[in-house]
C-alpha cells in the first residue's frame, strides 16, 4: 500500500514538475533579449592601485539610437585614506580622436561617510560621469582607466571599472 501511495503523489507532482519547466524556459527566454547595460571591472591583486595600470575596457555599440550614461565603478575598503578619487578616463571611439577627461570623483562626505554601497569594511561606488545621455555611434569603443592621485600605488582599492547603460526615456 505504501507504495501506491507514493506512486499517487508523484502522480500528482507532474503537473507541478511541467509548470516548473514552464517557469524555467520563461525566464530563460527573458533572458535572450539583449542587455540594457555593459559593465566590467579588473580586480588590483595587491589591494592597490599602481598609475601604470591602467585598465582597458571595451564596448561594441550596435544600437545608434538610444541614449546612454557612462558610469566609473570603484570598489574600496573602509582604511582607503581620501574622500576622493582623481582619474583620467581616456575615450576611444570609431572616426574620432582620443577624448582624455580629468575627473575628481567624490567618493565621501564629512556629514555622511561614503557615499557608495557597502557590506563589512567594502564599499561599491558607481559614479555617471555624463550629465546628460549621450549617443554612440555604432562601433567598438575603448575605456581607459588611470589613476592621477599623488599616493601611487593608491592603497586599498580592490576593483575599478566602466558601466554603460541605456537612458530611460
Amino acid at each position: 500500500m505504501a507504495f501506491a501511495n507514493e506512486l499517487f503523489i508523484f502522480e500528482k507532482m507532474i503537473p507541478v514538475r511541467k509548470c516548473l519547466i514552464v517557469l524555467i524556459g520563461l525566464f530563460f527566454l527573458g533572458a535572450c533579449r539583449p542587455m540594457d547595460l555593459y559593465e566590467k571591472t579588473v580586480f588590483f591583486p595587491k589591494q592597490e592601485w599602481d598609475s601604470k595600470n591602467q585598465p582597458s575596457f571595451n564596448f561594441e555599440v550596435q544600437d545608434s539610437i538610444s541614449n546612454y550614461h557612462i558610469y566609473v565603478v570603484i570598489r574600496h575598503q573602509d582604511a582607503y585614506h581620501y574622500n576622493n578619487l582623481w582619474l583620467n578616463v581616456q575615450t576611444k571611439g570609431p572616426g574620432m580622436p582620443p577624448i582624455s577627461q580629468k575627473l575628481n570623483l567624490t567618493l565621501a562626505n564629512n556629514a555622511t561617510g561614503w557615499l557608495g554601497s557597502g557590506m563589512d569594511d567594502v564599499f561599491d561606488h558607481r559614479i555617471r560621469i555624463t550629465t546628460t545621455p549621450i549617443r554612440f555611434k555604432k562601433g567598438v569603443y575603448q575605456f581607459t582607466l588611470q589613476q592621477i592621485m599623488r599616493e601611487d600605488p593608491l592603497p586599498y582599492v580592490l576593483n575599478a571599472g566602466i558601466r554603460i547603460e541605456k537612458a530611460k526615456s
